[in-house]
């Protein structure tokens, strides 16, 4: 089952509510802060006398018996959709939102250039990988604390809220002292003790697909965060494992808008190790907002051929400007509110 509270529901509303079905042996789950407040109960079946009962309770909008083993994901719990915000930007409004910066941190002199670029070009996040892992164990595997502490330096000089992978338990607590936002990398999408331990962290959590991945299970690896009390979850298709190797990875668009109907989460799109193609970033780029990302992240560095991780997929600074001008174009032309605020003709889809 689940109760999704009105706005003007209070603190009281809601511990009546947790108290009513608790004293009848179901399990409660809380989720506060990002919308309205949703209370997630299982245990056992549901019977209609007890929906019946907890819709007269004080402060209570809705409650659906829970069809979804998502049941805290699932877009019934919360119709308008989830706003996740990383410090001053709003994942999951009307503008998408451009998380950029390098695959790794090389240094701190190279990581505050690219940091001011990326802000110049309009982007509203940075990005960039202090832990990294990759296929090779001989590759460049990141700069560890020493990384996290450039990546902090850099948001203090560039106002921009980063972003970076956590991949272990024991480094949760490590990263988010430094970090506005942990990544679930799409290794790790179903690293359940991972995902548990950043949800206590409290931290926004940028959840990735995991290249084999279904949807199902996807969002199923959202719901052990939400579980966890933490509702501030985004989504991100980064492209998924096929037969073609013209790309990297084949880049799933149609879960941008599948994900949008099933789940009231923000989702964004990675254009970047989804195509693994440079010259293939800004027209999925372009793809994904057209499809409803509510944002984009991807890998930028000043001169990408140099990049030490990563570089045939990197962009320049010139063609993130590009894509950010193009992104909120194309949302602007989507949405009809935003489409009469710059006096532009609203697109029509279907």
């Amino acid at each position: 089952m689940i109760i999704t509270m009105r706005g003007e529901s209070v603190h009281t509303d809601h511990q009546q509510v947790i108290r009513y079905v608790q004293e009848r042996e179901f399990q409660t789950h809380l989720l506060a802060g990002s919308g309205d407040v949703v209370i997630g109960v299982n245990g056992r079946a549901v019977g209609t006398p007890l929906l019946e009962e907890v819709a007269e309770l004080p402060g209570v909008g809705m409650v659906n018996r829970s069809s979804k083993p998502y049941m805290l994901a699932q877009r019934a719990a919360r119709p308008d959709g989830t706003i996740v915000r990383v410090g001053n930007v709003e994942i999951g409004g009307t503008l998408p939102v451009v998380m950029a910066g390098p695959c790794v941190i090389e240094g701190a002199e190279a990581m505050i250039e690219v940091a001011q670029a990326v802000k110049a070009a309009g982007a509203t996040m940075l990005r960039g990988g202090a832990f990294k892992p990759r296929t090779s164990p001989y590759s460049f595997q990141g700069l560890g604390e020493e990384g996290l502490k450039i990546l902090a330096l850099a948001r203090d000089l560039t106002g921009l809220p980063v972003v970076t992978e956590v991949m272990e338990p024991e480094q949760v607590d490590l990263v988010a002292e430094y970090a506005d936002m942990l990544q679930i990398g799409s290794r790790n999408m179903s690293n359940f003790p991972l995902l548990r331990r950043a949800s206590a962290a409290g931290k926004p959590i940028l959840l990735k697909r995991g290249f084999s991945a279904t949807i199902e299970e996807w969002l199923m690896s959202a719901e052990y965060v939400l579980a966890g009390g933490n509702d501030r979850v985004v989504l991100c298709e980064r492209g998924i494992r096929s037969f073609d190797t013209s790309t990297r990875f084949t880049l799933d668009l149609n879960a941008v808008p599948l994900v949008k109907q099933l789940t009231h989460l923000p989702v964004v799109v990675d254009p970047s190790h989804g195509t693994g193609r440079r010259e293939l970033v800004e027209p999925m780029s372009m793809s994904g907002v057209a499809a409803g990302a509510h944002g984009l992240i991807v890998e930028v560095h000043p001169t990408p051929d140099a990049a030490l991780c990563d570089a045939q997929q990197s962009i320049d600074p010139e063609t993130l400007s590009r894509i950010v001008a193009n992104a909120h174009g194309i949302a602007r032309l989507l949405n009809p509110a935003l489409a009469a605020e710059a006096g532009v003709t609203q697109l029509r889809v279907a």
